[in-house]
């Protein structure tokens, strides 16, 4: 078993939602925390928070999307701390919408998505995170750091109606579990960094208790079997439970309050 007094994370969209709730687990159970955020002001907030808590905490300013950024990111942490024990590469934004709205009266194409709105869910929700872990992953086996990869999936990744963007990014985060754990097996790592994906389902993160229209939030209240939203501290437990269980790698973990999605989503 693995301990979370002294090991370091790195948490990426840790300016908020479930990235800031896994920080303050991570500091309350006498870890160390890099945290980054392309959101400054946000980070800025996030790093008092964490403060107050009595956490040994690191900033970065980092667009995901951006080579660099994400290399001095990773260089951050060895710099500061010494080392990286879990990353957490929990940054990514939502553009929801149909891929195609056809008119009711017409019958006939009125709207898409456009190709903004696909690719830039790509490049922060996919690209984003392998460039995190490409570079974070290969500091922990220069400096011989043992740990965990824990990507962020969710219940989307199973296909959710106006998702089409977001959903391919959440099912690319369940399938890289399994080749990250089979690649690092071949080079005999496999005991050393482990991989895996935990998979929410609604979360009551700000964005969804504030921004999301309440007749659309009751409807999904309905389909919960716990009938609440899964808090973010419940999932940043969760991610805790997953680092310290050195059994489990390679696969994905769901934490949805036993929500199954119908087959509109």
């Amino acid at each position: 078993m693995l301990e979370i007094k002294d090991s370091v994370a790195v948490i990426t969209g840790g300016g908020g939602g479930i990235g800031l709730a896994l920080a303050k687990h991570w500091v309350t159970n006498g870890g160390k925390v890099v945290i980054a955020d392309i959101a400054e002001d946000f980070m800025k907030q996030a790093e008092e928070e964490l403060k107050a808590l009595n956490g040994e905490v690191a900033t970065v300013v980092c667009n995901v999307t951006d080579e660099d950024d994400c290399a001095k990111l990773a260089d951050a942490a060895i710099e500061k701390f010494g080392q990286i024990n879990l990353v957490a590469p929990f940054a990514g934004i939502i553009k929801d919408g149909m891929m195609l709205s056809p008119d009711r009266e017409t019958g006939k194409v009125k709207r898409k998505m456009s190709l903004d709105a696909f690719q830039k869910v790509i490049d922060i929700n996919l690209t984003g995170v392998f460039l995190t872990v490409r570079e974070c992953a290969e500091r922990m086996i220069n400096n011989k750091c043992k740990g965990l990869i824990c990507l962020i999936s969710s219940t989307g990744s199973l296909g959710t109606a106006g998702q089409i963007n977001y959903s391919s990014t959440k099912a690319a985060m369940s399938v890289m579990p399994k080749v990250i754990t089979a690649e690092f097996f071949r080079r005999g790592l496999g005991d050393m960094i482990r991989c895996v994906a935990v998979a929410p389902g609604y979360v009551g993160t700000p964005m969804v208790k504030k921004a999301m229209n309440q007749k659309a939030l009751d409807m999904v209240l309905s389909q919960i079997p716990i009938g609440r939203l899964v808090e973010p501290e419940e999932v940043a437990s969760f991610v805790g439970d997953l680092y310290r269980n050195e059994a489990l790698a390679g696969d994905v973990f769901f934490i949805h309050g036993g929500l199954r999605l119908g087959s509109k989503g």
